[in-house]
């Protein structure tokens, strides 16, 4: 019976500790269908749209432009970036890319997607996508790790033909990221995201300066992670309470009855 309790509350603790994680990896709810997705795309860093996860953004746009949107991206997130463009009924061949930048304007490589993608003379539409890293809570000022912040994503035609310049096209981007979590918790934090203009309007709230000088307003729907917490404390602590258990549970086992043996007394 006592075993039996020991595991029981073994099992309980474990239960208890891997709520949280799982909540954690829950993918957030949508945002509200109600909420208009942008219909347009800014033509430099500047200027770039600003779109949230999950929404699809719209822009008509012509061949050769350079089309630019902006979505935030925090710590253990794994974004992937998708882009389509529908190209005009006659047409000839052209090359189509994505680009993606964080806040220090930092071209990001992508781990594996289409990036960049040829459509045939004719072709309907071409599809590109970009699935980057792991977005780190902290990284060496040498390295080129994504960190939490605004990201960039610029589309663009880098081969068309004199002929086609001009001609109409329509774009639609998507961003969503995969959670990974603690698996791709570090030590160490930034003290700000890399959001454009985050470090004016910090010293502005410390000076009383009032106006707010952040260039990108945008952040994900819960806020900007701390950087301390990851789903990995959750399973250290109920490691750590199951080798106590099982430490527990051993002695219990191995101790005996606890009773002294009966010595016969000698003949």
């Amino acid at each position: 019976m006592r075993i039996t309790r020991v595991l029981g509350a073994a099992l309980l603790t474990l239960g208890l500790a891997a709520g949280p994680a799982a909540a954690d990896s829950t993918p957030s709810a949508s945002p509200s269908e109600d909420d208009a997705a942008p219909t347009s795309a800014g033509t430099s860093f500047r200027t770039a749209t600003e779109i949230d996860q999950g929404r699809t953004a719209t822009a008509s746009a012509s061949a050769g432009d350079y089309l630019y949107w902006s979505f935030p991206a925090d710590i253990g997130q794994r974004p992937t970036v998708r882009a389509t463009v529908k190209l005009p009924a006659e047409h000839a061949a052209q090359t189509w890319q994505i680009d993606v930048y964080d806040g220090l304007r930092r071209r990001q490589a992508c781990q594996y997607g289409a990036q960049t993608r040829t459509a045939d003379a004719g072709t309907a539409s071409v599809e590109l996508a970009c699935v980057l890293r792991t977005v780190r809570a902290w990284s060496e000022p040498w390295a080129n790790d994504p960190l939490p912040g605004t990201y960039y994503l610029r589309l663009t035609a880098v081969d068309v033909p004199t002929a086609d310049l001009g001609q109409p096209v329509a774009a639609e981007v998507r961003v969503e990221s995969k959670d990974i979590g603690g698996a791709a918790a570090v030590d160490g934090r930034l003290a700000e995201p890399l959001v454009p203009g985050v470090a004016v309007a910090s010293r502005q709230d410390e000076d009383d300066s009032g106006v707010s000088a952040v260039l990108s307003g945008i952040e994900p729907d819960d806020g900007w992670s701390s950087g301390w917490w990851s789903d990995r404390w959750v399973w250290t602590a109920a490691g750590a309470v199951l080798a106590a258990l099982a430490g527990i549970g051993g002695y219990a086992l191995t101790r005996g009855s606890g009773r002294p043996r009966h010595v016969p007394p000698n003949a």
